[in-house]
């Protein structure tokens, strides 16, 4: 199941995608076979927690797209040019699987009493410059756009308070030192025995070889700053996952501290 993550928008485009239901979303019986399943057949490369080892988090899959069928049809059809082959599983097995990885990577629902509106404005202040929403904003930090539809409200908040805590594969912090002295921070984005392929604090994509650096380090501090209550106050830090809620999978109507309720 390697590089699912980018794969399916391929393998929407090599064998179409047809608008399917998940016949067992939602099926306790499903779910606990397809984490069998899982463990089984996909664990070597996704880690038994879905989260990655050699190959992507899979966790975050529902936080771009949210439709099952376009999982379903990357485990069937395999990624070509990878290690990741078609599978010949039966439809059932698969649609366990894909119920198994939803149930563990969409976020329940949860009602907030925060000010929506605010909470845009602290986005727009303190997280733009680094976190895409719908398209706009920086990308040196994860897209944020979806991001609630697999990530609960306490998460978020460890994440925005204590920003080195855990690290989304794709964007763990990294410092190399060139033979010169020169210190480059950034995000690794890939990596094997020669080189090294980072986006710098100016987010440009750089590749360098390894035998040109004198060091390459895994940063333990992340490059987003911790946004503590000296920083953010809890007020806003609800605010602000008052905002980001309102992008969550089948989330109910986001009402602002007045009543009223986002649209959005």
């Amino acid at each position: 199941m390697l590089f699912i993550g980018w794969a399916l928008t391929l393998g929407a485009v090599l064998i179409g995608v047809i608008q399917t239901k998940n016949p067992r979303d939602g099926d306790p019986l499903a779910i606990q076979a397809g984490a069998a399943l899982f463990r089984e057949r996909c664990a070597d490369c996704h880690g038994a927690d879905a989260k990655g080892v050699r190959g992507p988090d899979l966790t975050q899959l529902w936080t771009t797209d949210g439709r099952d069928e376009r999982v379903f049809q990357t485990i069937r059809a395999g990624v070509p040019g990878s290690i990741m082959p078609p599978s010949p599983a039966p439809d059932d097995e698969l649609w366990a699987i894909v119920a198994y990885l939803r149930n563990i990577s969409t976020a329940r629902p949860e009602e907030s009493s925060g000010n929506v509106a605010n909470g845009e404005r602290i986005f727009a202040a303190s997280c733009a410059s680094c976190h895409r929403l719908d398209g706009r904003g920086g990308r040196l930090g994860p897209d944020l756009s979806r991001i609630a539809a697999s990530q609960s409200n306490q998460v978020l908040a460890r994440a925005v308070r204590d920003a080195s805590a855990s690290f989304t594969a794709g964007y763990e912090p990294v410092m190399l030192v060139t033979r010169d002295g020169q210190q480059i921070r950034g995000t690794r984005k890939g990596e094997d025995p020669f080189s090294i392929q980072i986006m710098d604090t100016r987010e440009r994509l750089q590749g360098y070889l390894k035998a040109n650096l004198r060091e390459v380090t895994r940063d333990k501090k992340s490059l987003m700053p911790d946004f503590g209550p000296d920083r953010l106050s809890d007020l806003d830090l609800n605010d602000l996952l008052a905002f980001l809620g309102t992008r969550r999978i089948g989330g109910p109507p986001r009402r602002s501290t007045d009543g009223s309720v986002d649209q959005r």
